[in-house]
């Protein structure tokens, strides 16, 4: 019997706000709306994360991904005043998470946006759930950039840590010396090697 592999998928672009604002399925874009710079337009190819590259692969999808966010395609946003009011209200939203707590930034923008008419019907039918909303994912998204820096700062250390066992170990090895010496000549003690050795 074959067993169906569920596939992880890189939520990079995933806004359900956005997703509630536009539910048919003919007025969805690929959209970016997330922090990290991007350019106006860029084209994703599937076969970019294939791990051995061909020319002509067996299965291709390309997408092309218009950056949504304030100051970005213009344009896109002055055509569709829906896209353009929602781009303003992640502005918002971002704007003054820089000054406070993104609860009370969603508030002061979710006011802000039925103030100035922006996505003023959307905000005062549903201001529960775009609140919520907000607060899940921009916690998400900081939640996971601190993982990403904690992994990555993690790695390096364990990175650090086994290169200055190789070495210990190597040093013993080659010289036939004991661990005192093979320290002392890495300049390194052997409480510290020790420690190492037993986070690895």
């Amino acid at each position: 019997m074959n067993e169906i592999k569920e596939t992880k998928v890189q939520r990079k672009y995933k806004d359900t706000m956005f997703h509630m604002l536009f539910s048919e399925k003919k007025s969805l874009l690929s959209l970016y709306n997330g922090t990290e710079e991007q350019p106006e337009r860029q084209v994703l190819k599937l076969s970019d994360s294939y791990e051995k590259k061909r020319e002509n692969p067996d299965l291709e999808l390309t997408v092309v991904v218009y950056n949504i966010n304030w100051g970005h395609n213009q344009e896109l946003l002055e055509a569709c005043q829906l896209l353009k009011e929602y781009a303003q209200f992640v502005n918002k939203v971002r704007e003054f998470a820089r000054k406070g707590s993104i609860e009370e930034a969603v508030e002061n923008a979710i006011d802000y946006c039925i103030e100035k008419n922006i996505l003023a019907d959307f905000l005062l039918k549903n201001r529960m759930e775009a609140i919520e909303m907000c607060i899940f994912e921009f916690d998400e998204e900081k939640f996971l950039k601190s993982e990403r820096e904690w992994s990555y700062n993690n790695g390096r250390e364990a990175g650090r840590e086994e290169t200055l066992i190789k070495n210990v170990e190597t040093l013993m090895k080659n010289l036939d010396i004991d661990l005192y010496n093979a320290c002392k000549m890495l300049d390194i003690s052997e409480a510290e090697y020790q420690s190492a050795k037993e986070r690895i």
